[in-house]
Parts: structure tokens; sequence; C-alpha cells
């Protein structure tokens, strides 16, 4: 379980991370969402006491992560895939974290094999793609066989096959009762990753949900309506809180009147309806609404270019 309370981070004027609080629940994976500048990268690295927090409280299992006697064996963490000496080999580099906490040899040809690195397990990290540096990360932080996972953007760079792999992966360790903490830009995928997500925008939560509770509450349900009558049925059903778009003749989306009440409606009147769907609305589009306020650039406006507010030092607000 990771626990945060009232957690800040300042650099000078620049706020990063602004009094922010959450539990990280043990036996599912949680997504951490946010724009570029949020405040994802500064909150990981607090956890972990690579930051030194302004204010609040971070403890992972219980305890901050630097009080734990054998931190690799309650936290595994991938912050940056590259953050490894590169004329050192995947299986020597490894070896050495291993060593650190007695874990056996076996524990890193385990972790090398699950990872898919047996074949370049001998080469330098230097020359790693980076897929495979990210694979490399993820073994580190499988290492000690932990109870809590914490992963910064995990399936960056890697193929289609890897990034299935991260997501059986993770789902499969929340299946365990293990706690799994990954951020992601990719929504599709904290989508069919994810069984709870937080967003963070300008330092600030902005949503502490399950992912389904989180995109009905942030879109509008839609509903298709396909019927030779469009002109009627959108006179019928139009009223407060309802609202009718029509992309070509015969055409209907309705917002704000489920798809039962628009059939019920259409009986009454005898309308004939040749289609009538629910639309369902995507993490991305709750996401999108939820976060258009708080992004540090923007694109496609004029001043596009301009950052939305100061920059803090470069990584820190990430």
């Amino acid at each position: 379980m990771i626990e945060v309370k009232g957690l800040s981070k300042r650099y000078g004027p620049k706020t990063a991370v602004d009094g922010v609080s959450f539990t990280v629940q043990p036996g599912m994976v949680t997504g951490f969402l946010g724009p570029n500048g949020a405040g994802k990268s500064t909150t990981m690295r607090m956890i972990m006491g690579l930051d030194r927090p302004t204010s609040g409280t971070a403890t992972v299992n219980g305890k901050p992560y630097a009080a734990h006697r054998a931190p690799l064996t309650e936290v595994g963490a991938l912050l940056e895939a590259k953050a490894i000496h590169p004329g050192r080999s995947a299986r020597n580099h490894l070896l050495a974290l291993a060593a650190t906490h007695r874990i056996p040899a076996r524990r890193v040809d385990e972790v090398i094999d699950m990872t898919g690195l047996t074949q370049v397990a001998r080469k330098r990290a230097g020359g790693f793609s980076l897929g495979m540096g990210q694979r490399l990360g993820i073994a580190t932080a499988l290492l000690g066989d932990p109870r809590t996972l914490i992963l910064d953007e995990p399936v960056n760079g890697l193929d289609p096959e890897g990034v299935l792999w991260v997501r059986n992966l993770a789902r499969y360790l929340a299946g365990e009762g293990r706690t799994v903490f990954l951020s992601s830009h990719l929504m599709s995928e904290v989508a069919l990753t994810a069984d709870h997500v937080l967003v963070i925008g300008r330092g600030k939560i902005l949503a502490d949900a399950p992912v389904n509770t989180f995109i009905d509450a942030e879109t509008q349900k839609t509903v298709l309506v396909r019927t030779p009558d469009a002109t009627r049925l959108a006179e019928l059903a139009t009223s407060d809180g309802v609202t009718i778009a029509s992309d070509e003749p015969g055409l209907l989306t309705v917002t704000g009147l489920d798809a039962p009440a628009i059939g019920e409606l259409a009986a009454r009147e005898g309308i004939v309806l040749h289609e009538l769907t629910p639309q369902t609305s995507t993490l991305e589009a709750a996401y999108m609404a939820l976060t258009a306020d708080s992004v540090e650039y923007r694109t496609g406006e004029p001043g596009a270019d301009t950052p939305a507010e100061a920059a803090a030092p470069e990584g820190a607000n990430r």
C-alpha cells in the first residue's frame, strides 16, 4: 500500500506538487494520469525518497522508503530506465543489486527470463534500445519480488508484444494481492490495465476513482438514433437537459436521454427506429474533459508554444 498525505514540492516560486493526498490500494492496478508538467514523476520520486518533499509525507507498506531494511523486497520501481551504468551487462547490473540484499543469483536468472532479456543478458546496457532498456528497468523492479510496484511509463519504447506483456504482468501481480502503481500517456492501455485512476493536474489531484466511475462522471452519455422520422422525433425528445445533433439526414445523436427512454418515446408516437445505439465513452475522452484547463503546453492555438505556467528545473515537474 502507498499512502500520501499533504505532499508538496516547490522549486523556488514554482509549485510542482501541491498538497496531494491519496492511497494506492493493494490487489489492483492504479493508473496515474496527468499532462506533462502535472507532477506525476515528481510525486513518484518523492514516494521513493529521491526528492525531498517541501511538506507532507509518503509511505510504502507503512514506512517511508528509506526506513525499510530491505527496500528491494518491499518496493520495486521503474522511474528512469536508462539509469544504469552503460558499461555493465544486464546480468551484472542485476547481480550487483541482488548482492546488496543477499538475493540469490537464481532470482537474477528468473527475472532475466521473465522479462525477455536472456539473449542480451551479457551485453552492455549502454547499447540497448529504448525497449530493451525498459525491460531491464522492469527486471530491476521485480528483482526483490516486492509487494509494491511503482512504474513510470513502463511501456515506453516497447513493441506491441512488449506492451501486452506489461499489461498482463501488471494484472497478474495485482491479482496476487500486490500494489501496482503505474503512469502512462497511453490512455487506451491504462483503460485495459487499470482498475482505478488518479488524475493530477497542475500539482493537484483532480480525480481519484475506479476507472468506470471516473468515465461516467466526466463524460455525457449519448445515443445514436437512426429513423426516417428524425425531425419529428427530435422535436418530441427535446427538453431541458437534452441536446440533439444531426450530422446527416435520418441520423440523430442524443445527449441527456438514455436508449430505453428514446425507444419508449418512439413506440408511443409510432415512430419507426432503424437504429438505437448507446455510445460508450472512453477513458481518453474523460481524461481530456477533466484536464483541459491543466495542460502546461497547448497545441493548435495562438501562442501554442507558450507554456501555461513558468517552467520548473528540468525534470522537476513531469
